[in-house]
């Protein structure tokens, strides 16, 4: 019987990080060079970057010249992330519904992939609040999130299957009232590759944003809708980027 594996699965197996590896590097390192460009924090500062996979943002914003810690929930991501350790920067396998350094870092940066995985609002609002305590005051919060709008009038575009190294990856993505559900099957000619990976992510809005934010101190400063830093649309830019400062 095929097992359905979960977004930790998916996220730290080998089938993720080679698929998505050459098709993000570029993108993400030019989206973190214009937020740090936006934020403006002083070279030297330190910067939590949450939900940091294998810490290939974390080794960038650590050749900026910044004291960077990633903690990530997979401690395969965070053993991979400590052989390629580069300039320094500092990893630990963490979960962000636990409390983590207080009022220690300048910066939270979570990008991508990073958030609204968990079963419920009270874990997702337990995870920010790790993040909140872990901010000094007038510290900023960025968290980069699909644009559930622009997404559920999208649905069929996502649906697609790619070829990439001997191995078919076919994307499925579908709703409900509060969750996108994701199914990626990985199927290879005489290979064990896992069959299909399964799991939610919720639909969470700018709304739900600043409420859970404002609960946590974190006040709402900029939103942008896409990876050039342009400006949010409620149904027309792919992403919602929410820029927040703490109280």
């Amino acid at each position: 019987m095929e097992k359905n594996l979960t977004y930790t699965d998916w996220f730290s197996s080998p089938m993720f990080h080679n698929f998505w590896s050459d098709r993000s590097a570029k993108e993400s390192q030019s989206f973190i060079n214009q937020l740090i460009n936006y934020i403006n924090p002083k070279r030297g500062s330190r910067i939590l970057d949450s939900a940091c996979g294998q810490g290939i943002n974390s080794i960038h914003l650590t050749s900026l010249g910044f004291d960077v810690t990633g903690v990530d929930m997979s401690t395969a991501n965070i053993d991979w992330a400590l052989t390629r350790e580069q300039n320094n920067p500092e990893f630990y396998q963490h979960d962000l519904r636990l409390p983590f350094w207080g009022n220690y870092f300048h910066t939270v940066l979570n990008l991508s992939e990073g958030f609204g995985y968990y079963r419920t609002r009270r874990e997702h609002e337990a995870a920010l609040r790790t993040i909140a305590s872990s901010l000094q005051p007038g510290g900023k919060f960025v968290i980069d999130y699909p644009n559930t709008h622009y997404l559920e009038s999208r649905l069929a575009a996502f649906n697609q299957t790619y070829q990439l190294n001997n191995a078919t990856y076919h994307f499925e993505l579908s709703q409900n009232e509060t969750h996108f559900i994701h199914k990626i099957s990985i199927s290879s000619p005489g290979s064990k590759l896992p069959g299909t990976f399964f799991f939610e992510r919720a639909k969470l809005s700018v709304g739900d944003f600043t409420e859970m934010l404002a609960f946590q101190k974190l006040q709402v400063k900029e939103i942008f809708g896409d990876y050039s830093l342009g400006a949010y649309d409620l149904s027309g830019t792919p992403r919602l980027i929410v820029v927040a400062e703490k109280q």
